[in-house]
């Protein structure tokens, strides 16, 4: 049974979030996009524990599902999950850590709630910031359940990640000391993939999961995570603990190059530079003088000890996806948020499929019957890695382009097809 799952997002309490991002909102667009599983996030703010309580009811997983679906042949399956900020001094220099918190039931919920609230202001932000250590955080996590995880959330992004250039750690064991043992996996984040991350020995028995972080319904889903394992908390789990292929098919991801921090750069001066070009230029930017902001492609570079394209045995394979709005928007020629754009989206997601199918299932022709030739011609070049890319910098996405600008480059890193 293929189970796609997207594990990190966010409710309407969280800063810079869609009010619009509410659990039967979540559903909604979970079905539509073809995603099994979803996170609740922000499990740890007050006022949406409550609607989580209200609103979902067990479904004798580890799981949950709306109340008002539990009729249906099979509704989207909820997973309890949270995101965390701890900001506090380290080895002389401020430490500004992002972890991903799942929970295997209310109660699990209701305890690490309870810590965190004795801790710290848990009410402000669907996202907390706390001021203690990210190893007290595990601890708290792992008293509430020994089948609660945390995991290290993008993982690579500069100001607020375990690798992050600008307040992160260089190795895991750094970050949380003798409990390092108990972190299974980390998120890899926009900026980053499976394959730059391979790059690092150290992280051959960590297991790389992928999720949309969505702070609004549309971006569910622009990645995530495939399995085949039975639809339950502890099969899920057990499949990202395992590392094992037979299970954990394959992630779902953006093009790393769109990822907003993928370069380094200085947005307000409009620089961005290769890992190179930071070099050359001593990490200055040369318009103003300041510090640029070192992205994910050089930092990783900085600690690998492997080179590019190298897949250790037991490697979970990659696809790559634009989602399908931004593939319609080209195809039309036309902005994504136009009404033609929505309207031709929910018209395919109607009639042909959801999203899933159509980006990673579907052939040309079926593809070409449903939407047109140019839409199957899209698909089919993203699925071979064909777009061109100018990275992404310092806060700003990236732009792609399918059909090809003048002024964009191809990425340069490699690009895994071999599941088509």
């Amino acid at each position: 049974m293929r189970i796609i799952a997207d594990l990190h997002i966010h409710s309407g309490y969280s800063r810079a979030t869609s009010k619009e991002m509410t659990l039967p909102a979540i559903g909604r667009w979970a079905a539509k996009k073809g995603i099994c599983i979803v996170g609740t996030g922000d499990f740890t703010h007050p006022a949406h524990f409550s609607s989580i309580c209200e609103s979902l009811a067990p479904s004798g997983s580890g799981l949950f599902v709306l109340k008002k679906e539990q009729e249906k042949a099979r509704p989207t399956s909820f997973m309890l999950t949270a995101e965390v900020c701890n900001i506090y001094t380290q080895g002389g220099k401020t430490r500004k850590v992002h972890s991903l918190i799942f929970a295997d039931s209310i109660e699990t919920a209701q305890r690490i709630n309870t810590a965190l609230a004795s801790r710290g202001n848990v009410s402000s932000d669907g996202r907390p910031i706390l001021g203690f250590p990210v190893k007290d955080l595990l601890k708290i996590v792992l008293d509430a359940s020994p089948d609660a995880m945390l995991i290290p959330a993008h993982a690579w992004t500069p100001w607020f990640s375990i690798f992050g250039s600008k307040s992160g750690f260089d190795s895991i064991e750094e970050c949380f000391g003798d409990d390092s043992r108990h972190i299974h996996a980390i998120e890899t984040g926009l900026s980053s993939d499976p394959g730059m991350n391979r790059r690092l020995s150290a992280l051959d028995n960590i297991c790389l999961i992928s999720n949309s972080d969505a702070h609004s319904p549309s971006k569910l889903g622009r990645e995530a995570n495939v399995f085949d394992c039975d639809l339950s908390y502890t099969a899920i789990t057990g499949a990202i603990k395992a590392r094992d292929p037979a299970r954990f098919l394959y992630t779902i991801e953006f093009f790393p190059e769109e990822g907003k921090y993928h370069h380094d750069g200085h947005r307000a001066c409009g620089i961005m530079f290769t890992p190179e070009e930071t070099e050359k230029a001593r990490a200055n930017c040369p318009v103003c003088g300041r510090g640029l902001t070192v992205g994910v492609l050089n930092r990783i570079a900085e600690l690998a000890d492997r080179d590019e394209g190298s897949t250790p045995a037991g490697t979970i394979p990659s696809r790559h996806v634009i989602p399908l709005a931004e593939i319609v928007a080209e195809v039309i020629g036309t902005g994504i948020n136009t009404k033609k754009v929505q309207n031709e989206y929910d018209r395919l997601t109607t009639e042909a499929g959801t999203e899933f199918e159509i980006l990673l299932d579907m052939g040309f022709d079926e593809i070409a019957s449903a939407g047109g030739a140019r839409l199957a011609e899209a698909i089919t070049r993203v699925r071979q890695g064909n777009v061109a890319i100018s990275p992404g910098f310092d806060g700003e996405f990236g732009r792609i382009s399918i059909f090809g600008e003048k002024d964009l480059i191809v990425p340069a890193g490699p690009v895994q097809t071999g599941l088509f």
